[in-house]
């Protein structure tokens, strides 16, 4: 604390002015030091712990240490326990600086937490604290920190600017890692909502230099890792979403026993593995980010990764499945959620998808909001005839799309755009819209996307007139759809390229599987042939035997048979 860092370790014990200390309490700290230098947050847990089981004279340094790696193993209650010992330490030896550090750290886990009443006491008593002093210290830069999330949160962007400028200032005055990397950080993220996407980044990329170089205390970093990621996944910034998910990861990994922001960096994974099509082993991580939530004792958190899960399951065609883990995430307090919109489009739900659209339409009210609602709001108006009302919309994302210059967004906007064209039999203008689109998700390897806007594509050639390259359009789209099993979008595919539906209700890739099975593979077997995972072939194993109405692998290789499959 004495040099300014939020979270440092200090020689509490070892002073030659202290009483005598145990020699089983010095070791206890110094395998406490050397456990959180190198990171390893539940040895250094365990012997702060013992330390002040065994009579130490810890001081206030020690007791924001011992938070630190409460807060990093998930126990909230703790990390709470410890930063009030640490203010009544400071409070004790009349170190006012340490005192107002404690008790902003407190209001910050505490709001977070849930409790902004309790936190917003202790941080007026922060306040308090400084204003005796007389003298402007770094310390007050922690303050600003949490009082420009309020105006954040508050919907004052213009205050909420300045703010973050004077928490940088701060950062860059007192030579404080930490106040410069949540002041660029928080500059960048205002700039991305009133639309200036590559100033932004510019500025994010910045404050990550010093999360990066390890010059940044490990909440903050946490905390800035995922505020990266989040502003790149909400911009459309889909490259720089898996570049920093990576490093999250490995950061992440790197320190045993961490549970903070594990649930938050699962999500990001299971995002990025949704947008390449892997969708089983998307929901194994959405499921993992849900445990991850859990221990942390962040249950509010736990809606994105609900959400995530129900836009996977919408995909794959489990309606019901999906409209349980959007209905979930409802409850856990996430926010509207486009992902449920399409869904009630898709269960035939047209009046409430409209109504919704319309409602998520009219409460985003910056750049970054309205490129989250347009386009599944574009899709469920278009879907319900309302055409008219979908075509500004679809040209004010083509704009928006411009301004961010992102692969996403472009795709985004083509995909809508087209299906404006399209619905007014505007089939020239449709495929020079899906023609972009297709190459802009293309450069993301977004499987799904792509083949969304291929069979776009396909509609548009069609009425122009050239079947071939509508036939070829419409059934590459179909055979990837059948690959992700992504089986309402297949289904679509097919029944424009007028297949007959296969026996049973199952999809073109239900049968190759199903083929594969009755010539006595096995699932390890027909995942090599087919080039899946064997978890994937599992669960089209387990589709064909409830299309079916059987119970065994024997029951289903006879149908294969009956039906001329084979």
């Amino acid at each position: 604390m004495r040099d300014g860092r939020t979270f440092a370790i200090g020689d509490a014990g070892l002073s030659s002015d202290t009483e005598v200390v145990p020699m089983g309490v010095v070791d206890d700290l110094h395998q406490a030091r050397e456990a959180y230098e190198r990171r390893d947050w539940l040895a250094a847990y365990r012997a702060l712990s013992d330390a002040d089981g065994d009579g130490a004279a810890l001081r206030a340094e020690d007791f924001v240490a011992l938070a630190t790696t409460a807060y990093l193993l998930g126990r909230r209650n703790d990390c709470v326990q410890a930063l009030q010992r640490a203010y009544h330490a400071a409070r004790t030896s009349e170190d006012v600086r340490s005192a107002a550090r404690a008790a902003t750290l407190l209001a910050q886990v505490l709001t977070g937490g849930g409790e902004p009443a309790v936190g917003g006491g202790w941080l007026a008593r922060a306040e308090r604290l400084l204003d005796g002093l007389g003298e402007d210290v770094v310390e007050r830069g922690h303050v600003l920190v949490l009082r420009m999330l309020e105006t954040i949160y508050a919907g004052d962007p213009a205050a909420a600017v300045e703010l973050a400028r004077t928490v940088t200032e701060y950062g860059q005055r007192f030579d404080d890692a930490d106040l410069l990397a949540v002041g660029l950080n928080a500059q960048g993220r205002l700039l991305t909502y009133v639309g200036d996407v590559r100033g932004g980044l510019r500025l994010m990329d910045e404050a990550m230099v010093g999360v990066v170089a390890g010059e940044v205390s490990p909440i903050t970093a946490g905390n800035v890792y995922c505020s990266m990621i989040e502003a790149c996944t909400w911009v459309g910034d889909l490259g720089r979403v898996a570049e920093w998910t990576h490093a999250l990861t490995t950061w992440c990994n790197a320190q045993p026993g961490i549970v903070a922001f594990t649930g938050q960096c699962a999500v990001h994974r299971g995002q990025l593995l949704r947008l390449h099509g892997e969708y089983d082993d998307a929901l194994e991580e959405l499921e993992r980010a849900a445990e991850r939530y859990a221990l942390a004792g962040r249950d509010p958190a736990v809606g994105l990764a609900l959400q995530e899960r129900g836009d996977v399951l919408r995909l794959m065609g489990e309606l019901e499945r999906a409209e349980e883990a959007y209905a979930a995430a409802s409850a856990a307090g996430a926010g509207p959620s486009p992902g449920r919109v399409l869904l009630w489009s898709a269960r035939g739900r047209g009046e409430t998808a409209v109504a919704a659209a319309r409602r998520m339409v009219a409460d985003a009210a910056d750049p970054v909001s309205r490129y989250l609602a347009l386009p599944a709001a574009v899709e469920v108006l278009v879907g319900a005839g309302e055409v008219d009302e979908a075509a500004p919309l679809a040209e004010e994302l083509g704009r928006i799309a411009e301004s961010f210059d992102r692969p996403a967004v472009r795709g985004a906007a083509g995909c809508a755009v087209a299906q404006v064209a399209l619905a007014r039999g505007e089939a020239a203008r449709a495929a020079a819209a899906a023609r972009p689109a297709v190459a802009a998700w293309a450069t993301l390897s977004a499987a799904y996307e792509v083949a969304r806007c291929r069979m776009l594509l396909g509609r548009a050639y069609r009425v122009l007139g050239d079947e071939p390259a509508a036939d070829a359009e419409l059934r590459a789209a179909r055979e990837t759809f059948a690959r992700l099993g992504a089986l309402p979008a297949e289904r679509a595919c097919a029944r424009l390229l007028g297949a007959a539906p296969l026996p049973g209700g199952l999809s073109p890739r239900e049968v190759e599987v199903l083929r594969l099975v009755a010539a006595g593979r096995s699932n390890a077997q027909v995942a090599v042939e087919l080039v899946l995972s064997e978890k994937t072939v599992a669960r089209h194993l387990s589709n064909i035997f409830t299309k079916l109405g059987v119970g065994s692998r024997t029951a289903a290789s006879a149908f294969a048979f009956e039906h001329d499959l084979l």
